[in-house]
């Protein structure tokens, strides 16, 4: 690989030289790119089992499928987001007409993680290529053997000068962010994302940050607590809890306390057997220092269910812990693996309360049939997103953007979201030059009453 200056270089001149910006072109990117996950899906399932123990299945669903579903919905809607869009002009601009065009940032990094390393890199890429970018990637290395497949992977399908893939491990990253890009999309924790912030403040080069932070998921006792934790159970320990949007921890209603915690006992049992371990459809731990680190909180409360671990296969059993202080670090750090805290409440007003002294996260999850509770957590925390009665599937429909806001990032992407993010809006203003209303050149001759009046009618839309 050529030294990383030479890289960009070479990718602005080939942005400069206007091949990105046709949606012919960015058509045909995105058709040859969904190919290339076709042509590379034995590899990339091979790889992602190596790297995370990830089924087949579960691969499919969290992480090509997925690209596959971006691309070809981008593909479908590509024409209409980067049509310029007509806006209304007030009358001091006739006779004149503006619109906003959506152009391309021009060379972009994307930082990708590690927990699920497919998607999370090649999804915000089908937004760059559809926006018509150039783009350096950087797989995390702590995935390496799929880093390797998406490194062969774009280097097959595309032209150094258009997208490059850039592996190695954190000073690779260090020397990409000395260089100047147009647009920086980073997803990981917040303190890497503090991290890419001040580097990406030396070129003033807007960034959007993907990070995380302690979901929680509130029950209330109005809720099915069976329907409850069975959704809570999947979304928290999907992917081995190494999902950003995974609640991270839950408050139930005393009321129900006692039954929400049989009730995730039951489902973990229904998902992953007696003994998870043996359970294709249960991951393992990224690396032993995070495995250390999670096995650290097993000992914060008491564990009611699972507790399991064995480091010489980086596994730790679906845990549910209770009895753990509010100043805990297990409550007070993003977890991101299968320890879930459940803790009771008497008061919702308590649990809100709480919520607005910590950082805002990524999501909210509440289950309550009551409307009126609904819309009072919505107006009382602040969240990237809300999900009620459900986890993790707020991120699935296209066109409701997905982001976080304060110390669980911001920016937003998916969908048409993606495609903004990717592009910048330009303003364009146009006037004839058959008409000069002569009254706006000095010397005045109005007073400024009557200037006062005369402008709120001429500038009027």
């Amino acid at each position: 690989m050529m030294e990383h200056s030479e890289l960009v270089r070479r990718q602005r001149a080939w942005f400069e030289s206007g091949l990105t910006r046709p949606l012919a072109f960015r058509r045909e990117r995105l058709q040859a790119l969904r190919a290339a996950l076709d042509r590379f899906e034995p590899d990339l399932l091979r790889a992602l089992a190596d790297d995370l123990r990830k089924s087949a299945e579960l691969a499919q669903v969290t992480e090509l499928g997925w690209v596959r579903s971006d691309i070809d919905y981008t593909l479908r809607h590509l024409d209409g987001w980067a049509r310029p869009r007509r806006v209304p002009v007030p009358w001091f601009c006739w006779p004149g007409r503006a619109r906003v065009i959506p152009e391309p940032y021009g060379v972009v990094l994307i930082l990708g993680p590690w927990n699920y390393p497919v998607q999370l890199l090649l999804s915000p890429l089908v937004a760059a290529l559809a926006g018509g970018n150039c783009a350096v990637l950087k797989p995390s290395e702590l995935a390496p053997a799929t880093a390797r497949v998406l490194a062969e992977l774009i280097s097959r399908t595309f032209a150094l000068e258009h997208v490059a893939c850039v592996q190695g491990d954190r000073t690779v990253a260090e020397a990409l962010l000395e260089e100047r890009f147009d647009k920086i999309f980073f997803t990981g924790s917040a303190h890497v994302g503090r991290k890419i912030l001040a580097a990406a403040a030396k070129h003033l080069t807007p960034v959007t940050l993907e990070l995380g932070g302690k979901s929680p998921a509130i029950v209330c006792a109005d809720a099915p607590v069976e329907v409850a934790a069975r959704r809570i159970a999947w979304g928290k320990f999907l992917n081995a809890g190494q999902t950003c949007l995974a609640p991270d921890f839950v408050w139930a209603e005393r009321g129900i306390f006692e039954r929400l915690i049989e009730g995730l006992r039951v489902s973990l049992r229904q998902f992953y057997g007696p003994d998870p371990k043996q359970s294709p459809d249960y991951g393992r731990i990224i690396h032993r220092g995070h495995w250390e680190r999670l096995s650290g909180y097993l000992t914060q409360g008491r564990v009611v269910h699972g507790g399991q671990t064995d480091p010489t296969d980086l596994y730790i059993a679906p845990t549910l812990l209770t009895d753990v202080p509010l100043d805990a670090p297990a409550m007070q750090e993003e977890i991101f693996g299968p320890i879930l805290p459940v803790l009771p409440f008497d008061s919702l007003g308590e649990v809100l309360a709480e919520l607005r002294r910590r950082p805002a996260p990524l999501a909210v999850y509440l289950f309550t049939r009551d409307r009126a509770l609904q819309e009072r957590v919505l107006n009382e925390t602040r969240s990237g997103g809300v999900c009620f009665n459900d986890t993790l599937l707020q991120a699935v429909p296209k066109e409701l953007p997905f982001g976080g806001v304060g110390e669980s990032g911001f920016g937003r992407y998916h969908g048409r979201a993606g495609f903004d993010c990717f592009t910048r809006p330009r303003s364009v203003l146009e006037r004839s030059l058959r008409w000069d209303l002569p009254f706006r050149y000095p010397p005045v001759r109005f007073s400024g009453a009557w200037l006062r009046r005369a402008l709120g009618f001429l500038l009027r839309v």
